[in-house]
């Protein structure tokens, strides 16, 4: 086969970039050619003679992800619309292309999210809320466009499936595909705490995603801190430029407890330093951060609306039904800071929940599905042909 993505990254550091990078490897494990229409791709991926890179090129001149994505779904169109004889099966990622897909994958559902009771922006709530407003209101249409119009839909989770068919996809074009997750990478990797500047004898709570936006909720998590034992600390890891979580922290009064990493390049082996994962993220897809923390033995504490909820049970970890419940919260992490014994139990749970979503078995429900695509297309093009061909015997026999 020969199969063509299209993403805006193909990499490791990054939740899609990582998914679509795992696509490629499983498609070449397979001996398919693989073409990568994307901005980005890693260098691993290009040493490979099988493997041909598009790149779509977006001057960071054009103001907004907005119009940027545009211009990318424009671009990448008029070349898939090109060469569309030279390949087999077009997988493409939400709403990223003007062009009809055979497999989309669902990684975000922005009509979802603007249906979430959680969703905080609004038009009439200055012009950076504005924006987001317009920006997921845009990206809901589109999406809604790109799924419907696709052969098959893969879902991240349940909880994207569902949102899907809210959207009018037809649950028959639906597959879930969890995410996967490196089991080994996380599982033997180790650490120390000196090496990240962390105390020994303070119990740590990990939070780790996008500190610019509230949709992942580390301020729930700052506020449940005071309500906690003095050596109940959070380890924050990703960018803080832009972020007004640590002036949150210092105005709370637990600046001391709250350590901000910044960018972390080897989270593995953080995640070997810390006690307990925590991520009551307001809205979510399918996080991997979350299965790379239960891959890593942690105990996790998440909330329903945190798409990968849906794989946790009360074995391995504590999902709150609201992620804004701040008692609830702390009386979840409480819990685990007060009982070693549960702590040890959970995570022991958590990895071997974990051992069931590697990226190999990802990749192979990738696999299966662009074979019944093919399959799927060549039966159309048959059913054409023989239909024409009915149609020239009945001319021809009145030709007669």
């Amino acid at each position: 086969m020969k199969i063509a993505i299209v993403t805006h990254a193909v990499r490791h550091n990054d939740g899609q970039g990582r998914v679509n990078y795992e696509v490629a490897v499983a498609a070449l494990g397979q001996g398919c050619e693989v073409t990568l229409v994307a901005s980005q791709v890693s260098p691993a991926l290009l040493a490979d003679p099988r493997v041909r890179w598009v790149p779509i090129r977006i001057p960071r001149a054009w103001p907004t992800n907005l119009l940027r994505h545009q211009l990318f779904a424009i671009k990448s169109a008029a070349w898939l619309r090109k060469h569309h004889s030279e390949y087999d099966v077009l997988h493409v990622n939400g709403f990223i292309s003007w062009v009809r897909a055979d497999v989309n994958t669902a990684h975000f559902v922005h009509g979802g999210w603007m249906r979430s009771p959680y969703y905080p922006y609004g038009l009439t709530r200055g012009l950076h809320s504005a924006y987001q407003y317009v920006y997921t209101r845009v990206n809901a249409r589109l999406e809604r466009w790109a799924y419907r119009r696709s052969i098959v839909v893969a879902a991240v989770s349940q909880k994207v499936a569902a949102e899907l068919r809210e959207a009018g996809v037809t649950a028959q074009k639906i597959e879930v595909v969890h995410n996967g997750v490196d089991t080994r990478a996380f599982a033997q990797a180790s650490g120390t705490r000196s090496s990240f500047g962390l105390a020994d004898d303070a119990f740590l709570l990990l939070f780790a995603g996008d500190l610019r936006t509230p949709r992942k909720n580390l301020g729930t998590v700052l506020r449940a801190l005071p309500r906690l034992p003095p050596h109940v600390h959070v380890v924050v890891a990703g960018s803080v430029k832009a972020s007004p979580y640590p002036d949150e922290a210092h105005a709370l009064g637990v600046a001391g407890r709250v350590h901000f990493l910044d960018f972390v390049e080897n989270v593995p082996a953080l995640m070997h330093c810390v006690d307990a994962y925590v991520f009551p993220s307001r809205y979510e897809a399918m996080s991997l951060s979350l299965l790379e923390a239960m891959a890593a033995g942690l105990p996790v504490v998440t909330a329903r609306t945190a798409g990968g909820a849906e794989i946790i049970d009360p074995e391995c970890g504590i999902v709150l039904d609201d992620p804004d419940d701040v008692d609830a919260l702390a009386g979840a992490v409480g819990r685990l800071a007060g009982d070693e014994r549960l702590r040890c139990a959970m995570g022991a749970a958590a990895s071997r929940v974990a051992q069931r979503f590697g990226w190999e078995r990802m990749g192979a429900q990738y696999m299966e599905i662009y074979r019944r695509v093919v399959r799927f297309k060549a039966d159309q093009v048959g059913e054409r042909v023989g239909s024409t061909d009915r149609c020239m015997q009945i001319e021809g026999g009145e030709t007669e």
